[in-house]
């Protein structure tokens, strides 16, 4: 199947099942997970993603190497890069993350899922104890605003990645902690961290390095969202650098280099890929990569870099920092 097949399969299996949007018709697949406890006032807003639950199937205890032995990897290819005071920095590929979508991992002392959405380009980081308890986190196949619908296998309850919250089940409400992490290209990861680590490709059968979603961040409109468009103007896929409430449109970083507002440090530098391209991401365009710091102490802060449709669309009431 091409790329641009697989997104129109996608799109016809989300439309077929629009009927079927309400806890009844999941219940067969989802017999644990208690659907009277939620935040969602219209199932509507629940879209089938085209794969079941697992279908897109997560990692846990992912393997290791050295960054310097990792030849297959591009120089500008994405990584979600976690750097964790005492651990040896390690780098996650996005060219694994876009056919897993979460990794489960031990870093340290520190139990974390690494998660990326395509559609959202949204690639964070969240510890994964809540209180006293340890998660694991699976894909659920759901879609909400285009976004990726996680789950715990702990309770199944369902979580959404762009915001870190649980939204149906017993954790509804409850809010993970968000890491310091930030994508960039692998050897901007290198330069930084010479002993650092690249996790191995995974035993699955995967076209790794390929793009599933050719072109899709040069459309004019995003997949599987029914929701408003972003005001001022931006297009639905301009990407956004979110901290907190307030978003950057990536046009304005790019062309400024470096922006000091609300408290925050923003640099970008080129040097990184698009996930969302070409079909061969290594052979994709320059996007360029973004950090963002405290602006009194220079501490990383946790911030997202995703799709202006989904910033607006989970925090419709946000801040634009426009010029």
């Amino acid at each position: 199947m091409t790329p641009k097949s697989h997104l129109l399969t996608l799109v016809f299996i989300c439309s077929a099942s629009l009927a079927a949007a309400n806890p009844d018709a999941w219940k067969s697949e989802w017999p644990s997970t208690d659907f009277t406890t939620t935040t969602i006032d219209d199932w509507f807003e629940i879209l089938s993603g085209g794969p079941p639950k697992d279908g897109i199937p997560a990692l846990s205890d992912p393997s290791f190497i050295a960054a310097s032995d990792e030849a297959k990897i591009g120089g500008r290819e994405p990584v979600i890069t976690l750097e964790i005071k005492g651990e040896t920095p390690r780098a996650y590929p996005i060219r694994y993350l876009t056919w897993h979508e979460i990794v489960n991992d031990d870093v340290g002392d520190t139990p974390v899922a690494v998660t990326f959405c395509p559609l959202c380009n949204s690639g964070m980081v969240f510890d994964r104890r809540l209180g006293g308890d340890l998660l694991t986190f699976g894909v659920s196949g759901k879609l909400r605003n285009s976004d990726m619908v996680m789950f715990d296998r702990e309770t199944e309850s369902w979580w959404q990645q762009a915001i870190g919250t649980g939204i149906v089940g017993v954790h509804t409400g409850d809010e993970l902690t968000q890491l310091p992490a930030w994508m960039e290209g692998f050897d901007q990861f290198k330069a930084r961290n010479p002993n650092g680590l690249v996790m191995k490709e995974p035993d699955w059968p995967r076209s790794y390095g390929q793009n599933p979603y050719r072109g899709y961040d040069s459309s004019s409109q995003p997949f599987l969202y029914r929701g408003e468009n972003p005001p001022h103007g931006i297009s639905p896929l301009m990407r956004v650098v979110r901290v907190g409430d307030a978003a950057w449109p990536l046009d304005r970083l790019s062309e400024a280099g470096e922006v000091t507002e609300n408290g925050v440090k923003i640099t970008w530098r080129a040097g990184q890929n698009s996930a969302l391209d070409k079909a061969d991401i290594s052979k994709s365009r320059d996007v360029g990569s973004i950090r963002v710091n405290d602006a009194r102490t220079g501490a990383d802060v946790p911030h997202d870099v995703l799709f202006a449709f989904a910033f607006h669309a989970f925090w419709p009431d946000g801040k634009w920092m426009l010029k």
